[in-house]
């Protein structure tokens, strides 16, 4: 039998956030605490990857509100993800505010944070913030 650690748990969310099982990914990440399995932002960011992929960007920006609590610092792909989740559900206000939330954070951006930005305020046909994103940059 195998001993679960962050390590396995961590690739278990991935797996399941890959094969578009983003609620397996979900169930995994939550028995880690149970299971007294510290989280890392390598579980965070597997498990916001595996929401964005299952086109649930409210389930992302819980897991983005709990790194805080857990007293765990998110970085540029933590932010790309929850931000590309919000892309894919057509939340581009809520996209924009997290692009300055990571600003603010002091996290680096890049081309992905922008693009996916810039994506989400096109489907919000709100063309006049895209290209206030590209001046900003």
């Amino acid at each position: 039998r195998i001993q679960s650690n962050t390590i396995t748990f961590n690739a278990a969310i991935s797996a399941c956030g890959k094969a578009g099982a983003w609620e397996q990914a979900l169930f995994s990440f939550s028995a880690m605490a149970p299971c007294r399995v510290e989280l890392d932002s390598i579980s965070f960011n597997a498990a916001i990857d595996a929401c964005e992929k299952g086109r649930e960007w409210e389930s992302a920006l819980q897991l983005l509100r709990a790194m805080e609590v857990a007293k765990v610092d998110p970085d540029t792909r933590t932010f790309n993800a929850a931000i590309s989740a919000l892309e894919k559900g057509s939340e581009w206000e809520k996209a924009f505010q997290l692009i300055g939330v990571m600003r603010q954070s002091e996290v680096r951006s890049n081309t992905f944070t922008f693009n996916a930005g810039i994506s989400a305020c096109e489907k919000g046909n709100r063309w006049e913030k895209a290209l206030l994103m590209i001046t900003v940059r």
